[in-house]
């Protein structure tokens, strides 16, 4: 498991990419792409890394239609894993609830988001991406 990206809800990735260039240096990986199963548009801006991911949903029912309306922000943390659905049975049995089972995500790879219950660390959203074979 490494850590792939943080992904930050913004109501236009365009509009965004602009303010971001005024404070921190990236390079915008490839164009905003759609992931279909989110109804969102995402970009990858390597800073460094982890990556940042600029999530814009496209649709009133995207997951996270509310909260760009309402600003957006920081979202969830990516971790890049090897095997989601036994790494989700894993995290199942210690706790973790999964909130979205695997689904196709960006480059046809499989994706999930879990909350992981934890008691004395608040991380947020999890999200898991499966390594590309």
């Amino acid at each position: 498991m490494k850590l792939h990206h943080i992904g930050i809800v913004v109501p236009r990735i365009k509009d965004s990419i602009g303010d971001l260039a005024n404070y921190i240096k990236f390079e915008t990986i490839g164009i905003p792409m759609p992931v279909g199963s989110q109804k969102v548009n995402i970009c990858f801006l390597k800073v460094g890394e982890p990556f940042l991911e600029l999530i814009e949903p496209v649709k009133k029912d995207s997951p996270v239609y509310d909260f760009a309306k309402n600003g957006g922000g920081i979202h969830h943390i990516c971790f890049e894993v090897n095997d989601i659905h036994a790494q989700l049975d894993d995290m199942e049995k210690k706790g973790a609830t999964v909130l979205v089972k695997p689904v196709i995500g960006f480059n046809n790879r499989l994706i999930a988001f879990v909350d992981l219950n934890m008691k004395n660390t608040r991380c947020g959203l999890i999200e898991l991406l499966e390594s590309k074979n």
